[in-house]
């Protein structure tokens, strides 16, 4: 299979790091197609600018956003890793999304006033880090509200199916390297089953 990792976390040294190369890893050992977009290390502009609009509705994508839709159009499987950052996405993640979920490419309209899914067939998996404790993000709602906006609102949205969206709290205030090595563990066994 073909798996699209789409990776937004601009230090080397993080445990999103840790995430994305246990993903890798686990893909590559079951013999899948692995590619990897680091945001950060592209340099990816975030910014969907009036030109982008204007050329996206002519159907002439910019040279930026028709290389990732490129990649996104082979994938079989489209994995967003990325920390959460005052409740979402980090704004050079949102910013692809914006850019590159294009209406046309991603979705679009039926006159029957349905949504058509253009990415139906595909499957999705979402791994998120955050600093506050999970516990606490579950008991207000958020967990629920960050898989409403990002498996729903995006995913789904566009006719992805998700097939797992792990959640780790705290991880860079109360977990342990127990629970963190825990963390990656998961992950490891998800990747390997796909």
């Amino acid at each position: 299979m073909n798996h699209l990792i789409v990776y937004a976390h601009p230090h080397e040294g993080s445990f999103n790091h840790a995430i994305l190369d246990t993903a890798v890893n686990a893909l590559k050992s079951k013999g899948h197609e692995v590619h990897v977009r680091d945001l950060n290390k592209l340099g990816f502009n975030p910014v969907l600018t009036p030109a982008d609009t204007a050329a996206l509705r002519e159907g002439n994508a910019p040279a930026d956003i028709a290389a990732e839709q490129e990649f996104l159009t082979k994938a079989d499987v489209i994995t967003f890793i990325y920390p959460i950052w005052w409740a979402g996405l980090p704004a050079i993640l949102k910013g692809y999304v914006d850019r590159t979920f294009s209406y046309g490419f991603a979705y679009q309209y039926n006159a029957q006033g349905g949504v058509d899914k253009l990415f139906t067939g595909k499957k999705g998996v979402l791994v998120n880090t955050y600093g506050t404790p999970g516990e606490i993000y579950e008991a207000i709602g958020m967990n629920a509200s960050l898989k409403q906006t990002s498996d729903g609102g995006i995913f789904e949205f566009c006719g992805i199916e998700v097939v797992e969206h792990f959640l780790f709290g705290g991880v860079t205030t109360v977990a342990t390297d127990e629970d963190r090595a825990g963390m990656l563990n998961q992950v490891k066994e998800k990747f390997a089953s796909l």
